[in-house]
């Protein structure tokens, strides 16, 4: 894996994204010199959630159709309880996530966005958390479910909610330098 200064990482999500889960990683990755790109079904801007009305608008960089899992190094899904319900019925996202989840680069979901791992059927047999109202779905969909700030099996990193995000975005930096452990066969 690249340093961080030389990665490329992908932010997907469309209308409805958990403003801070969406803006807070997208800082924090260009603060720590990582190229980041806001990629959505359609070009033109996505509106976020802002805890209980609609957010700002941010620009979509490029659309789905135009992505490639090999361009970028690592992904990251933010929540909200209306983006990842909406990406989930998706054929087109939830194959993306798919493809990469198999590059074994790092995959990074927070809040409700683990219902994309869900749906691409990536979670089972994995340690994962999740916003706590979706923690059945997890546990339902096979996964070793905890109640943790971030939780890292292998490639994939997942947190609970907005609270979480410093450690969070910590932890897609430091998978992105020292690159993805692969799952241990012993899990």
């Amino acid at each position: 894996m690249p340093a961080i200064g030389q990665s490329k990482i992908m932010i997907l999500a469309t209308d409805g994204f958990e403003q801070s889960e969406l803006e807070v990683p997208l800082q924090k990755l260009k603060e720590a010199g990582a190229k980041v790109e806001i990629v959505s079904l359609e070009a033109g801007e996505i509106t976020g959630w802002d805890k209980d009305d609609w957010g700002k608008a941010v620009p979509v960089d490029k659309v789905l159709a135009d992505a490639s899992a090999s361009d970028y190094d690592a992904l990251v899904l933010p929540g909200g309880q209306i983006n990842p319900d909406l990406l989930r019925v998706e054929e087109k996202a939830v194959s993306f996530v798919k493809a990469f989840d198999k590059t074994g680069k790092p995959l990074a979901a927070i809040c409700h966005a683990p219902w994309l791992l869900i749906e691409a059927g990536l979670v089972e047999g994995r340690k994962a958390t999740s916003y706590k109202s979706i923690k059945t779905d997890m546990i339902n969909a096979g996964a070793r479910w905890e109640d943790s700030t971030t939780v890292r099996d292998g490639n994939l990193i997942t947190a609970r909610n907005p609270g979480d995000l410093d450690a969070f975005c910590a932890a897609i930096i430091e998978a992105v330098e020292g690159g993805s452990a692969q799952r241990s066969a012993a899990e």
